[in-house]
C-alpha cells in the first residue's frame, strides 16, 4: 500500500500539519490510515492523546532508524495508506524513511519556498537514485499560503522549479485558523465545530482537494515498500 512521506529538513515548514490534514481526510473517506510519528517533537503523538479511538486511524510513535523499516512493512500490510512524518535535519532516520516511500511530498512555504530544507530533501532523493538505484517519486507542496496571493505564489514557485524538473502540486495548503486549531482541539477537521472555528468549511474543502490530488498521484494499488537504503553519503549525513 502507498507510503506517503512528508519531509523538509527545515523546522516550521508545516509538514506535520499537512501530514495530519491529509491523514484525517483519507480516514474520513473510509481508508485505513496509519501515521508514523518520526519527528522528535512528537506533535502527532501528543495530538493523538486527545483523539477518540478509531478503527480506521492510528498513530505510531517512537520511530527510529532501527525500527522504521519493519514498522512500515508491518503497517503497510494492514492499512490502505501509511503516512510518514519525518524529522527535520539530516539523519539516517530521514534517509531510511525516504528510501521506504512510495511518494515523498516536500512542504514549502509559498512566500519563501523554505529553500534550504526543501532543497536538502530533493538532494537526498537524487543521491539515493545515483548511489543506490532507489528512485522515489516526489513533489513539492506549497503550505501556509495566504489565500489572497495563492495563484501568484503557486505560479512563481512552479516557474522556479520547472527548470529543475521538480513536480509541484496544483493544490496548496492555505493558511487557515482551522489547521492550527486542530492541535488545540485535539480533533480532526471533520469533528470540529463550524460555529467556533472560522472558515472551517473552506479548510475542509482545501483538505479534500489536496487529498484528492495526492490520491491521483499515488493510487492505492502500488508496489510494497522497497528495502530502505542503508547508505547515507557524507553530503546527506
Amino acid at each position: 500500500m502507498p507510503i506517503l512521506t512528508f519531509a523538509n529538513t527545515k523546522g516550521g515548514a508545516g509538514k506535520t500539519t499537512m501530514a495530519l490534514v491529509v491523514a484525517g481526510e483519507l480516514a474520513s473517506r473510509g481508508h485505513r490510515v496509519a501515521v508514523l510519528d518520526a519527528d522528535p517533537q512528537q506533535w502527532v503523538s501528543r495530538w493523538m492523546t486527545r483523539l477518540p479511538k478509531s478503527k480506521t486511524f492510528s498513530i505510531v510513535a517512537d520511530i527510529s532508524a532501527d525500527n522504521i523499516e519493519t514498522t512500515v512493512k508491518d503497517l503497510a500490510a494492514r492499512n490502505d495508506y501509511v503516512i510518514l512524518d519525518l524529522p527535520g535535519g539530516l539523519s539516517p532516520l530521514l534517509a531510511k524513511g525516504l528510501g521506504l516511500s512510495s511518494h515523498v511530498f516536500v512542504p514549502v512555504q509559498g512566500c519563501a519556498l523554505d529553500a534550504a530544507g526543501g532543497a536538502q530533501v530533493l538532494d537526498i532523493l537524487k543521491q539515493l537514485a545515483e548511489t543506490s538505484g532507489i528512485r522515489i517519486a516526489h513533489s513539492v507542496v506549497l503550505t501556509r499560503v495566504n489565500s489572497i496571493i495563492t495563484t501568484r505564489a503557486l505560479q512563481a514557485v512552479k516557474s522556479l522549479l520547472a527548470r529543475q524538473q521538480v513536480d509541484v502540486l496544483d493544490t496548496p495548503l492555505i493558511e487557515r485558523a482551522a489547521f492550527r486549531d486542530m492541535f488545540d482541539a485535539g480533533a480532526m477537521l471533520g469533528d470540529m465545530n463550524p460555529e467556533t472555528v472560522s472558515n472551517l468549511d473552506r479548510a475542509r474543502s482545501n483538505a479534500a482537494a489536496l487529498a484528492e490530488e495526492i490520491m491521483r498521484r499515488v493510487p492505492l494499488k502500488v508496489a510494497r515498500p522497497k528495502a530502505a537504503s542503508r547508505k547515507v553519503t557524507k553530503k546527506a549525513a
